[in-house]
């Protein structure tokens, strides 16, 4: 039987040279690959008591959604600056060259809810960093990070300590 990583196409020197880029298009283009991914998150939840999951988009979307359906909870978007038709809260953050600005819904995290957030990959952590200041900035208690896949020569998981932080699949590289 594949796994899931079986799955994931690994492109040299791309978007630069040195650079590895790990394709999540490939796994989502193979039902077999896009069940093992999402069945992959869930299992990194099953002991974990939480309300809601949040994902940012656009990959978020593609695994947290199936992920909340299947758990039958709520999932909340994280989207770019002015993305949101209601009332929002936004954080800027920096990138590796520039910045970017994310917001969410002012009423989509309730006081004292525990929060997961589901993404495809964790790099250096930034954006995940960002996501959860704006969970706990509307009184969300984010309980555990979800990750398709983790680039751990970029040590986010550093960034995020104080965080139960998994990934279903580790590239020791970046």
């Amino acid at each position: 039987m594949k796994k899931v990583e079986d799955y994931v196409i690994s492109i040299p020197d791309f978007p630069e040279p040195g650079i590895i880029f790990r394709d999540v298009t490939s796994v989502l283009q193979d039902a077999e690959g896009l069940q093992l991914a999402v069945n992959g998150i869930l299992d990194m939840l099953k002991d974990v008591d939480f309300d809601v999951i949040v994902g940012p988009e656009a990959r978020g979307f593609i695994f947290g959604t199936p992920v909340a359906y299947a758990l039958h909870k709520p999932f909340v978007p994280v989207r770019k600056k002015g993305k949101l038709p209601r009332e929002t809260v936004s954080i800027s953050y920096n990138l590796e060259y520039g910045s970017a600005t994310i917001e969410m819904h002012k009423d989509s995290i309730k006081p004292g809810q525990r929060v997961v957030v589901v993404d495809d990959l964790i790099a250096t952590g930034g954006t995940t960093e960002a996501i959860i200041k704006l969970i706990e900035s509307m009184g969300g208690k984010v309980v555990k990070l979800c990750f398709l896949m983790e680039l751990a020569g970029l040590k986010g998981r550093e960034l995020l300590k104080g965080y139960d932080v998994g990934s279903v699949i580790t590239y020791e590289g970046k």
